[in-house]
C-alpha cells in the first residue's frame, strides 16, 4: 500500500482491530451527527457574492421558452442540465434511504450527483451499501466517488482506487476539508504532501479527478497547483452555504475550539469570487451557497460549467424521490427562466449576457485589475 507521508512510529499502532472497529464506529456515527444538525441548526454562512450580480433583462428575448436547450456534457458525460446535488452522505446505515431517494431522483431527471465520504466504508464494509445504493438506483447518471486527501495521504492510491470501484464512479472528488478538520474533535490536520498525493491519484486512476472544496473556496494559485498536479476540474466550495466549521461547532465539546470555530465560521474565498479565481484553469462545478436555478444561472455566466448543491436537498432525501425531483425541477426551470429573460437558447450563451455587478463582488473585481466594465459584458474564457 503507498504511504505519501506518515509521522507514525510503531509503539504508535495498535496490533489488533481495536483500532479499526474503534475508528469505524467514530467515522459512521459522526455521519449521523452531521445529518442531525444539519437538519436541526442553523449551519449555512451568510454571503456567496451571487447576492451581488444582476443579469440585464432582455425585453425581447426572441426565442420560444421551449427551444431552449440546457444539455451539457461534463467530463465525458452528458447531462440534462448543468446541475448536480452535490456530495451529502453514506457511511451509515440509517444514510442508506437518503442516498436512496437521491438516486432515483437524479437517475429520473438525467443530471448527476456525488456521494459522501466513503471513509466510513472503506474502514468497514458492511457500510458499503450505504453508497453503492446509488448506482444501483442510478445505473446510467454521472455518479463521482468522494475521498478526502488526509485519507489519501494516510493510505494512498489504494483508497481512491477503492472508492471508484465501490460505486462504479464516473469520475472521484478528493475533497480539502482542512477547515473543518481544524475543528472536529477527531480532525486530521496533517496536510503535507497534498499536491503530490492529488498528482499521484491523477496520475493512477482511469477516471476523472475533481479536486473539491468544502467551503473555503479555491485561489487562482491554488487552481494553477491543482491543474499542474493533473486533476480534471475543480469544484470550487466557496463560502456561502454551509459551514462546516459551524457544523463542527455544534459538536464540539471543548470551548477552545467552540469559541474559535464561531470566529471561523464565515471562514473563506466566496463562491463568486473563487469561480473568478478559478475559471482559467480548470472547468469548475460552482457550489456554496447555490440555492436556486438563477443561483446556477449567475455562476456560468462568470466562469462555472455546472451548478451544484447539497443542503437543500438533505431534508427532501429523508422523505421520498418525488420531494427530490420537485427540487431538481424547481432549479432547473428557474435556470430556464434565467436563460429565457436573457435571450440564451444554449447554456454557454450566458456568458456573453450582461451584467450589473455591485457591492463587495464589485470591490474584489477592481481589487484583482478586471476591467468591470468589460467583465459585465463578456466573461467567454
Amino acid at each position: 500500500m503507498r504511504r505519501f507521508e506518515s509521522d507514525l512510529g510503531s509503539s504508535d499502532l495498535e496490533s489488533n482491530d481495536s483500532k479499526s472497529k474503534r475508528l469505524t464506529s467514530k467515522t459512521s456515527n459522526r455521519k449521523l451527527d452531521h445529518i442531525r444538525i444539519c437538519l436541526e441548526e442553523e449551519v449555512e454562512s451568510d454571503y456567496s457574492g451571487l447576492e451581488e450580480i444582476m443579469f440585464v433583462n432582455n425585453s425581447l428575448p426572441e426565442l420560444n421558452f421551449n427551444d431552449i436547450n440546457t444539455e451539457v456534457e461534463f467530463l465525458g458525460k452528458r447531462l440534462s442540465a448543468p446541475f448536480l446535488i452535490a456530495s451529502m452522505t453514506g457511511g451509515h446505515p440509517d444514510t442508506t434511504e437518503i442516498n436512496r431517494n437521491l438516486a432515483i431522483a437524479v437517475e429520473e431527471s438525467e443530471i448527476g450527483m456525488g456521494v459522501g465520504s466513503q471513509r466510513a466504508a472503506l474502514e468497514d464494509k458492511v457500510l458499503e451499501e450505504s453508497f453503492t445504493v446509488v448506482r444501483e438506483f442510478a445505473p446510467n447518471a454521472f455518479i463521482y466517488a468522494n475521498i478526502g486527501l488526509p485519507q489519501i495521504l494516510q493510505h494512498g492510491i489504494e483508497y481512491a482506487e477503492k472508492a471508484v470501484e465501490m460505486i462504479d464512479a464516473d469520475a472521484l472528488a478528493i475533497h480539502l476539508n482542512f477547515m473543518q478538520e481544524i475543528i472536529q474533535p477527531e480532525g486530521d490536520v496533517n496536510a503535507r504532501s497534498g499536491l503530490k498525493a492529488i498528482k499521484e491519484v491523477s496520475e493512477s486512476l482511469k477516471v476523472p479527478v475533481i479536486v473539491k472544496e468544502t467551503g473555503g473556496g479555491v485561489a487562482a494559485f491554488v487552481a494553477e497547483r491543482i491543474r499542474d498536479a493533473g486533476a480534471d476540474a475543480i469544484d470550487v466550495g466557496g463560502a456561502g452555504g454551509t459551514s462546516w466549521i459551524g457544523v463542527e461547532v455544534y459538536r464540539t465539546k471543548d470551548e477552545i475550539s467552540k469559541k474559535i470555530g464561531y470566529e471561523f465560521w464565515d471562514w473563506g474565498l466566496p463562491t463568486a469570487f473563487s469561480i473568478v479565481e478559478c475559471r482559467s484553469y480548470l472547468p469548475l462545478i460552482a457550489t456554496g451557497g447555490i440555492r436556486s436555478g438563477l443561483d446556477v444561472a449567475k455562476s456560468i455566466a462568470i466562469g462555472a460549467e455546472i451548478g451544484s448543491a447539497a443542503l437543500p436537498f438533505l431534508s427532501p432525501a429523508t422523505k421520498s424521490s418525488d420531494e427530490v425531483l420537485k427540487l431538481i425541477e424547481f432549479f432547473i426551470r428557474g435556470l430556464k427562466i434565467a436563460m429565457f429573460l436573457t435571450g440564451c437558447r444554449k447554456i454557454k450563451e450566458l456568458r456573453n449576457r450582461q451584467l450589473i455587478i455591485h457591492g463587495r463582488f464589485k470591490d474584489y473585481l477592481e481589487i484583482k485589475g478586471i476591467n468591470i466594465q468589460k467583465f459585465c459584458q463578456n466573461r467567454e474564457v
